[in-house]
């Protein structure tokens, strides 16, 4: 299907208050390029693959938006452009050229192919489904990940530490759960390191089509691992299904803030002497993460950094 995009040209200090009019006037989806620096708070949440490269803030900022054919578009344009004259009395808009092009629908997830590339977590090959394993890599461990619309191939660096981690600590005999799975990456090699269970919950339904398919392509039978939707924090029934004192492993690559929820909550589910390893921790939230563990009781064991990322290893 072919949509008209809008590409509007305005300031960095009116992109908000113009979003936010476009929105009011039915358009959905806006798309936002700017060049404003992150901040702290930005940095913590782009806990993503694969970081954005940032040039110096001009000011300028563009908002794109679609629409149909069958739309109203010169109605619809007339009345952005006549909010835009108004809005100009009380803020800098800018220019407020608005450039036309078509557009076919985009398949954002076949698009990371020409980003995503195979990698190595030490001796681990991390490769996706369209490039071949080279003859020199025959010996090592083999990882197919495709990028999907649930977190994690293994690039940041936050799933780097917990794979270390859990490779520390995995016996045989290991029950895992996966607190905020997305893919499933780390429960599945878990299960690749030798364990004997894996399950997973997250917040994302797209997490169960995502760990389900990443299981299969990697040879990983469906009665080694669950996956579950549902916030284990709050979330009682979520708490029941997945079992107490049962785990002899439980990860948790996610934001500092939720750690500190998470942590008092989640030495239900660890065994007597079971290993915390939680990760998505920027270097300054350290700290913070280390006294919710132990004010949870846990002992503090290990902790390891690579960037401006941390992950704290703990016992119950």
């Amino acid at each position: 299907m072919k949509w008209n995009k809008f590409r509007l040209k305005t300031t960095t200090e009116a992109e908000d208050i113009v979003s936010s009019m476009l929105m009011d006037l039915g358009i959905q989806g806006v798309e936002i390029e700017d060049k404003i620096p992150l901040t702290q708070s930005d940095k913590e949440q782009m806990f993503v693959d694969i970081l954005p490269q940032i040039e110096a803030d001009d000011g300028v900022a563009y908002l794109s938006f679609y629409l149909e054919p069958e739309e109203d578009q010169e109605k619809i344009l007339a009345d952005v452009r006549r909010e835009l004259k108004e809005m100009s009395a009380y803020v800098d808009v800018g220019e407020c050229l608005i450039e036309e092009s078509e557009t076919e629908d985009v398949d954002w997830v076949n698009n990371w192919k020409q980003y995503f590339h195979q990698f190595y977590v030490d001796d681990i090959l991390i490769i996706p489904s369209w490039e071949d394993v080279k003859p020199e890599d025959a010996d090592k461990m083999v990882i197919h990940i495709d990028p999907g619309t649930a977190f994690g191939t293994g690039m940041h660096e936050t799933t780097q530490l917990c794979i270390r981690q859990i490779r520390k600590y995995v016996t045989e005999e290991t029950q895992i759960l996966d607190v905020g799975c997305g893919s499933g990456i780390l429960g599945m090699l878990a299960l690749k390191f030798g364990a004997a269970h894996s399950v997973g919950t997250d917040l994302d339904p797209c997490a169960i089509d995502a760990t389900h398919e990443n299981m299969e392509v990697n040879g990983i039978s469906k009665d080694k691992y669950e996956v579950m939707i549902g916030n284990i924090i709050d979330d009682k029934a979520v708490q029941d299904r997945v079992g107490y004192e049962r785990y002899d492993i439980v990860v948790a690559n996610i934001l500092a803030d939720v750690l500190v929820e998470l942590t008092p909550v989640i030495t239900h589910q660890l065994k007597k002497g079971g290993i915390y390893i939680t990760s998505g921790i920027i270097d300054d939230k350290e700290q913070t993460v280390v006294d919710a563990v132990k004010a949870a009781g846990m002992e503090v064991l290990d902790v390891t950094y690579q960037g401006e990322w941390v992950c704290v290893t703990a016992r119950k």
